[in-house]
């Protein structure tokens, strides 16, 4: 079995990244490294316990109840958190169900720059599937929030990833405190990444970009940001 190494950086860069990828594959530990997770992944039945239900999902036409259209009822496109709380907290507490919006998910709700898949994935759900608001939604007890980056690299060594690899992506012009830098409040997050969409010189004038915080233990949500307010300025 093949496993393909897909980089999610642009240009020039992930032809940097393939090349160091083949050429630390022959190291000792990662072949150490690469194997015990090949084994890991193999003895794992999560995918196989969620293909059986599934199977039985299907069987029941248990979709039914599910079915929409691929256009956003309220022609809107939420930005939110990946974190595991708001999965069904989060439509719960603002009234959705299934089609009513398109869903944006990353770790802290963030767009840290203009032109990356974040904001592609807003810029299609406007432009092709006829959103005409946007809503940025982070939360409290946010992961992102003062996460240390230094600390995310020293867990990529400890999982095998060499130390020469983080050297020469380092000389590749790839920027790692950046990369895993997130906000040191949720405020200022949510704030920052409406800051980025509302700006982008793709964004039409006239759609409404929104701030939200919700409460990942109760569902409150507190606006930050008022995009009808901000269109009439």
């Amino acid at each position: 079995m093949k496993y393909k190494f897909t980089p999610q950086v642009p240009g020039v860069k992930v032809m940097i990244l393939r090349f160091l990828h083949l050429m630390f594959r022959g190291n000792k530990l990662y072949k150490q490294v690469h194997s015990t997770y090949i084994e890991r992944k193999i003895t794992m039945n999560t995918i196989d316990n969620i293909l059986t239900f599934n199977e039985t999902f299907v069987e029941n036409k248990q979709y039914e109840e599910f079915e929409t259209s691929k256009f956003p009822d309220k022609k809107m496109v939420i930005l939110t958190c990946m974190d595991a709380r708001l999965l069904e907290l989060l439509p719960k507490a603002m009234n959705l169900k299934n089609g009513d919006v398109k869903m944006v998910r990353n770790a802290g709700a963030i767009v840290t720059e203009p032109f990356e898949n974040t904001m592609r994935s807003i810029l299609v759900a406007i432009y092709a599937l006829k959103a005409e608001e946007v809503c940025v939604i982070g939360h409290h007890d946010c992961g992102m929030t003062g996460i240390s980056p230094s600390a995310i690299i020293d867990k990529m060594k400890e999982s095998g990833i060499a130390e020469e690899v983080i050297t020469q992506l380092g000389h590749a012009g790839i920027d790692l405190d950046t990369f895993l830098t997130g906000f040191d409040s949720v405020q200022e997050g949510v704030k920052r990444s409406v800051s980025v969409i509302r700006n982008h010189p793709l964004l039409a004038a006239g759609i409404p970009v929104h701030g939200l915080i919700i409460d990942p233990a109760t569902g409150k949500l507190e606006r930050v940001v008022d995009g009808y307010k901000d269109l009439k300025q």
